[in-house]
């Protein structure tokens, strides 16, 4: 795959110098490139094996079958690697694909993605393409059915732009992933989200799936913007991988359909900016952070919450969109630079380079993609104060510098 042919030049816009450099980042005597650059390039890196192979019907002939060393099924867990990669992978670069701003450069980065993108999702719904993908060979197909899902939904450019047998393929694998019950778990939100789907295209839907997952959130919130992920908590990053991202999301569709979760949704928005207080404060000075709980090979996933609400524009008044934004590269570049990131362009499991042992036993090929949900603020115009106002700062570098800063208290959200 020479995949530099088809970047068209774009190469030469991630050399462009620009001011926009946060203080996370290494003096140097020549500025260095533009935050939005540095995350367009890191995005395309990341992603371009999977949409060109994709789109040319090689995604399961090129990519790697690679299973945690303590996998549960691992023929399974290979069975079903390609549907998850392809709903992570659209999931986090959704908002991007449905802006039109940009300079030409970027314009016509995004035309190559969107062409990768309409081809790729026409092989894989096909059944004649060696690349079809089937949504009913495992329970785990329930989860990235629903990552493909909410990629339309956080795009509608993708859904109009779909051919009409497309459309009528997608809906009806989406609705196949009914016949999988769903774990007593943050999974209740995978079944919602697809529900969300049908019923923001103006499908059937199953208010009941939806309700049942919001229902049953709302008892295992456990206080000060945290929800357990099931009966038992678990300090673990799931709040943020799936839960605050999904009911906001869910929320926001189901409430133009009905009104019987109008003050659940106050709860929930407010919950929302409690917890990206939490997490921008959760990033250390060098883009580190705690890494507890499972899933950790999702690596800068950990803060898709706070990435979808800088993206959202629903940042509590405490956080300021530069300050997230340049928190936010901290964590991307610590996630990313270690050498053994990457393997023959494909993404390693670990959480800093290739670490087999963090992997859980579900874990395959596809699985690190959630990744992606970090680059959701790409879907932001460069003219944004996210983009566009000077660096600043976060949490962590004020206080560890000396800076006099407001202290913190949990809050009663119940």
């Amino acid at each position: 795959m020479n995949v530099a042919l088809n970047r068209k030049g774009f190469t030469l816009f991630f050399l462009l110098l620009a001011t926009s450099v946060c203080f996370a980042q290494k003096k140097v005597k020549k500025q260095m490139v533009s935050d939005r650059a540095f995350w367009l390039q890191q995005m395309d890196k990341m992603v371009r094996p999977v949409l060109y192979d994709l789109s040319n019907d090689s995604l399961r002939i090129k990519m790697p079958q690679v299973t945690s060393n303590t996998t549960d099924n691992k023929a399974q867990r290979i069975q079903v690697q390609y549907l998850e990669v392809l709903g992570r992978v659209l999931s986090g670069i959704a908002p991007w694909l449905q802006l039109e701003d940009g300079d030409a450069a970027e314009k016509d980065l995004r035309q190559q993605y969107r062409n990768m993108v309409l081809k790729g999702l026409a092989n894989a719904l096909d059944s004649n393409k060696k690349d079809f993908m089937r949504f009913d060979l495992a329970g785990q197909q329930l989860v990235d059915a629903s990552f493909l899902s909410f990629a339309f939904i956080r795009a509608p450019w993708l859904w109009e732009n779909l051919g009409k047998q497309e459309k009528d393929r997608l809906v009806s694998s989406i609705k196949t992933t009914r016949k999988f019950k769903p774990g007593f778990s943050n999974w209740l939100l995978f079944s919602a989200m697809n529900e969300a789907f049908l019923c923001k295209y103006g499908f059937e839907w199953d208010p009941m799936r939806v309700d049942y997952a919001m229902q049953q959130l709302e008892q295992w919130y456990v206080g000060d913007g945290l929800y357990s992920d099931g009966p038992v908590f678990a300090f673990d990053y799931y709040n943020s991988f799936v839960i605050h991202p999904y009911l906001a999301a869910i929320t926001e569709i189901v409430n133009k359909k009905t009104n019987g979760y109008n003050a659940l949704s106050e709860k929930i928005k407010k919950r929302n900016e409690r917890f990206a207080v939490i997490q921008e404060r959760m990033i250390n000075t060098d883009g580190t952070y705690p890494a507890t709980g499972r899933s950790l090979i999702y690596r800068g996933a950990a803060f898709h919450h706070l990435a979808d609400m800088a993206w959202r524009k629903a940042l509590p008044k405490q956080l300021t969109p530069a300050q997230v934004r340049c928190a936010l590269t901290a964590v991307i570049r610590k996630t990313l630079e270690s050498p053994s990131t990457y393997k023959n362009g494909w993404l390693s499991l670990g959480v800093y380079g290739q670490q087999p042992a963090i992997a859980d036993t579900y874990n395959n090929q596809g699985s690190p993609y959630l990744s992606t949900s970090i680059f959701l603020p790409l879907g932001l115009p460069s003219t944004d104060p996210f983009w566009a106002n000077p660096p600043e700062k976060w949490s962590a570098q004020k206080i560890w510098s000396g800076e006099d800063f407001p202290n913190d208290h949990g809050v009663d959200l119940r």
